[in-house]
C-alpha cells in the first residue's frame, strides 16, 4: 500500500482554482498507489472561533472530530490555500485554531516554556496561490502565510519537512498557464513530497 495522504483544501469557495489544484494532486498521488483522503474546509460545519482560547475547551463539532481522525491517519498533509491580505483565509485559520490544540497537536510541559510535538513523523506540503509574483511575496512581505502555517503551526507540532510551492499570479493567468500549473501539481502528487 502507498503513502497515506490527506489533502486539506482551505479555500472557502469550492469552485475556485484551488479545487482544480486539489484534484490534480490527488490524481498524481493515486496514480502511484497512494491512499488519499480529503478535507474541504468549506464543507465543514463548525464554529471557527476559539472562543475561550486555551482556558476552556470547546467541544469539537462532529466534522472537526472526523477531520482530526483524518489528520492522525495521514502520513503526509497537503495544505492548499490562497493568500489573502498576506495570510490564510479566515475559515482556514479557524480550522487550525479549533483543531491544533494542546493535547492534540502539541503539549506544553509543566512549569516550562517548552512543549512536546505530538505530530512527529508526518510530513507536509503547502501549495499556495497568489495574485502577486512569489518572489515579491517573499522579498517584500516576508511570506507571512507560509511562516504562520509552516513554522508556527506545522513545524511547531513536529511535522517535518514542510515543503512549499507557490502558484501565481492567478488573477492574470491564461488558461494555458493554469493548465501548466495543473500539470505541475499532478507531478507533485506523484512525487508525494
Amino acid at each position: 500500500m502507498g503513502k497515506k495522504i490527506l489533502i486539506i483544501n482551505g479555500h472557502p469557495n469550492k469552485d475556485a482554482f484551488n479545487n482544480g489544484i486539489a484534484l490534480a494532486y490527488k490524481k498524481g498521488a493515486e496514480n502511484t498507489g497512494a491512499e488519499v483522503k480529503e478535507i474541504v474546509i468549506a464543507d465543514l460545519q463548525f464554529n471557527p472561533n476559539l472562543q475561550f482560547g486555551y482556558q476552556k475547551r470547546t467541544e469539537l463539532e462532529p466534522d472537526l472530530v472526523e477531520a482530526w481522525e483524518k489528520i492522525k491517519w495521514a502520513e503526509h498533509l497537503v495544505w492548499l490555500h490562497p493568500v489573502w491580505w498576506g495570510g490564510l483565509p479566515a475559515i482556514t485559520k479557524g480550522f487550525i485554531d479549533r483543531l491544533f490544540l494542546p493535547g492534540f497537536a502539541f503539549q506544553y510541559r509543566e512549569n516550562s516554556v517548552w512543549w512536546d510535538k505530538l505530530l512527529k513523523g508526518k510530513t507536509a506540503h503547502i501549495i499556495t496561490t497568489l495574485d502577486q509574483p512569489s518572489w515579491y511575496y517573499w522579498l517584500v512581505y516576508g511570506r507571512p502565510s507560509v511562516n504562520q502555517l509552516k513554522k508556527s503551526t506545522l513545524e511547531f507540532c513536529g511535522i517535518k519537512p514542510v515543503r512549499v510551492t507557490y502558484i501565481g499570479v492567478v488573477k492574470t493567468a491564461t488558461p494555458e498557464v493554469r493548465n501548466k500549473w495543473i500539470e505541475k501539481v499532478v507531478v507533485l502528487g506523484r512525487k508525494q513530497k
